[in-house]
């Protein structure tokens, strides 16, 4: 029985990827006999228009699924799996239009199937659900959300609930709701942390309840699926988090970064009350844009930035954030799974802290960790110390990773936002085999399923298979 359910689990891992990274964001399939050259006119099974959007294909049994934007208008489009014809599309309501930066998207987030339905989030609304046939089932409205950026958080379906990351500069949280009926099983609050743009991952130790491991920015947390009671925490993260935790085994690898977290010795940042006593000129016990020069804080991109809750003054609690980042300290690391309470000091076992990339997430495969920086700086790290196997650019990619790494046939497979496809030799001391152009803009995770490659660019996915 064993051996028939390992099959079984190869089997939908090779023929599936259902969220965001495939299973569990781990980037990682069975499939033999994948393309090393790719493009407009090289290996493509099949190549169909695609209105815009950021967020991955994903693929289910005959379908594929993804986010898009056209006319203004949110959609959760289904294509065949074979031939790209599209099967249906579902409008999402937009009852708003929350600021996004500009290399994001209104459509940036990726669904998450189980085989029977399909949930996906758009921060212009909240959380909607069809049946694969595209029956509607559910809708949950959630914000308007804080969060100048926009969103970027995926759902995951895990057991029977659906679950959302809503980070943001205030009121923070996570939602759980049933898979079926869309209603709420719990919300867990997290007011620890500020704006990010993480999709979740799961651990299931072989005693304990199965965690929810949830990235934040300063602080990583891992709750109880079922309850949503937090069980450990660690500190020392960057702001603004993004990508997805990848979970190996009892160990979790987690990359943390963000601009002006590359400093050797952060600086000191005197207590609030000491800022008040020294700067606080009308004696409102808060920093107005006026007063925050002074701090430091000398534009008023900067002052937006740090006023959290955009009312025009600084509070302690803005303040303590604001410590927060500027002390904060960049690394990908490897933590050891298991702990309960802060373990900050107790199961991270290893960092490293150079050429981080910025949204993309790590990849673990042949026992190896990937990671590609803008750039094109691709570092490969040992898992088990953290120490560097070799660093080197990809020469004729040196471009923004907005996409992560995927792998499988012994083959890593990375693309840059300006469509430069490299394929990369899956060792240590790696070698570049290709580097293929797809005359387009990507920001999209590629897919692999049934021995195929499947890649969203900004006008079109691509099916390539030999």
């Amino acid at each position: 029985m064993r051996i028939t359910l390992l099959l079984l689990a190869a089997a939908i891992h090779a023929a599936d990827w259902p969220q965001y990274r495939g299973l569990n964001a781990v980037g990682v399939t069975s499939d033999k006999n994948l393309p090393l050259e790719v493009g407009p006119a090289k290996n493509v099974v099949w190549k169909a228009a695609a209105p815009p959007g950021h967020g991955s294909p994903i693929l289910v049994g005959s379908r594929i699924f993804y986010s898009a934007v056209e006319n203004e208008k949110l959609y959760t489009i289904a294509i065949d799996r074979k031939t790209g014809k599209e099967l249906w599309r579902r409008e999402c309501p937009r009852p708003r239009k929350e600021a996004i930066q500009r290399t994001n998207s209104p459509a940036s987030t990726t669904p998450a199937s189980d085989g029977k339905i399909v949930v996906n989030f758009f921060g212009d609304y909240g959380l909607v659900a069809y049946s694969v046939d595209g029956k509607p089932l559910w809708q949950v409205p959630l914000g308007p959300f804080n969060n100048i950026n926009g969103h970027g958080s995926s759902p995951i379906l895990v057991d029977d609930l659906a679950i959302i990351v809503c980070d943001q500069d205030t009121e923070s949280y996570y939602l759980a709701v049933d898979k079926k009926t869309g209603k709420t099983r719990y919300k867990v609050e997290r007011p620890e942390t500020t704006r990010g743009y993480v999709t979740p991952s799961i651990w299931r130790p072989k005693n304990g309840p199965a965690e929810l491991i949830v990235p934040g920015a300063y602080v990583s947390s891992s709750y109880d699926v079922k309850t949503g009671r937090k069980l450990w925490w660690a500190g020392g993260m960057a702001w603004q988090l993004k990508g997805a935790p990848v979970v190996i085994g009892d160990m979790l690898y987690l990359n943390a970064w963000e601009t002006g977290g590359d400093t050797e010795t952060p600086p000191p940042v005197p207590e609030y009350a000491e800022v008040l006593a020294k700067w606080d000129a009308d004696g409102d016990k808060k920093l107005n844009a006026k007063e925050a020069v002074n701090v430091g804080i000398k534009s008023e991109r900067a002052f937006f930035e740090n006023d959290l809750d955009k009312n025009g003054a600084m509070d302690e609690r803005e303040w303590q954030f604001l410590k927060l980042h500027r002390q904060a300290q960049n690394s990908i690391m490897g933590i050891q799974l298991g702990g309960r309470g802060d373990i900050t000091a107790s199961h991270i076992k290893w960092r490293y802290r150079k050429s981080l990339p910025n949204c993309a997430t790590p990849l673990y495969y042949n026992d190896v960790l990937w990671m590609v920086k803008d750039g094109g700086v691709l570092t490969t790290l040992d898992p088990k110390t953290g120490e560097v196997l070799k660093q080197g650019r990809i020469p004729g990619a040196l471009e923004q990773y907005w996409a992560s790494p995927v792998a499988a046939d012994d083959k890593v497979y990375m693309v840059s936002q300006a469509g430069k496809l490299s394929v990369m030799k899956a060792q240590g001391e790696w070698e570049v085999l290709k580097v293929n152009d797809l005359e387009d803009e990507v920001f999209a995770t590629p897919a692999i399923g049934d021995n195929r490659l499947y890649v969203r660019t900004k006008s079109a996915i691509y099916c390539f298979g030999l």
